[in-house]
């Protein structure tokens, strides 16, 4: 069923074609776990991109949580109905862009009231990780409930992805957490296997959840930049190392987590996280808006 859904999806849907040269990935939550998280997936987003992938991040408003992927990147002033031409361009001059599901799918506009009003899963959240408008190969998505870590690679194998890794977290976090042990599946090399990641093992500390939840969509906004200035709580920053380093594996940068948290963590430490955020927003938002928060 969702593979056909997914079929008619893609068939009405808008598409990106950028130059890049390297292997394009996305990483992103299927969201609906209701934990209030700060945004993971879009923070790591950033850290990959600045350690040496390419990003081509595709998502929505929030529909249960507090702050969605559009949310932040609207906040800095990114136009979300962009071309697609825009959109590749920008992948292209910084290994990193947002394609707003709603302008991309533009079915999807005629549910999203729906589907706040319903406040629940739904069929769509499935349907948003698996429709990138890059057509990229390579994913890292986080899943609500341990029923779909092996169905969806399994989809997108027939869709030819390449490298697909799916996560949830036991403390029910659709995204990695360093709060609880992770359980993964990867798709490599047409095999699907099965794993568990504890933080601790990992070079990391165990965290509580309560660390990287928020209340407010400012304290979203401030949470996306204090990781990536190296500003925020240990958790936080650690959360997102996690996240980027199974970015980095499936963008085929590092081979696994110790490695990819390593250079998620040293990409943090130096700067070069912020440094891109700065260069992106410049390009395609209002500066002065993160100035005043990273100043602030």
């Amino acid at each position: 069923e969702l593979l056909g859904m997914l079929d008619k999806m893609q068939e009405f849907s808008l598409k990106v074609e950028p130059k890049n040269h390297g292997t394009i990935i996305d990483m992103c939550g299927t969201g609906g776990d209701k934990l209030q998280t700060f945004n993971v997936s879009t923070t790591a987003s950033f850290v990959v991109a600045a350690a040496g992938g390419i990003v081509a991040k595709h998502g929505n408003r929030s529909s249960s949580g507090i702050s969605g992927s559009a949310d932040i990147f609207e906040y800095f002033g990114y136009d979300l109905n962009q071309e697609p031409t825009q959109i590749a361009n920008i992948l292209e001059k910084h290994n990193i862009c947002f394609m707003f599901a709603q302008k991309f799918h533009p079915a999807m506009r005629h549910i999203s009231t729906a589907r706040k009003q319903i406040g629940k899963r739904t069929a769509f959240n499935l349907l948003g990780p698996l429709s990138n408008p890059a057509g990229v190969k390579n994913q890292l998505i986080g899943v609500f409930s341990t029923e779909y870590l092996d169905r969806l690679p399994l989809i997108l194998k027939r869709k030819g992805a390449q490298n697909i890794m799916t996560v949830r977290s036991d403390d029910g976090m659709d995204e990695f957490s360093t709060s609880a042990t992770n359980r993964v599946c990867i798709l490599k090399n047409d095999k699907v296997l099965m794993n568990a990641i504890n933080p601790e093992v990992v070079g990391l500390h165990k965290s509580k959840l309560k660390d990287i939840q928020i209340q407010t969509k400012k304290d979203a906004i401030k949470s996306f930049v204090g990781v990536l200035n190296n500003t925020a709580n240990q958790a936080m920053i650690e959360t997102t190392a996690l996240n980027a380093a199974g970015g980095l594996i499936v963008s085929n940068i590092s081979k696994n987590f110790e490695e990819g948290v390593e250079l998620a963590l040293n990409t943090i430490k130096e700067g070069k996280a912020f440094n891109l955020l700065e260069k992106f927003i410049a390009h395609t938002g209002d500066i002065s808006k993160l100035k005043e928060l990273a100043n602030g």
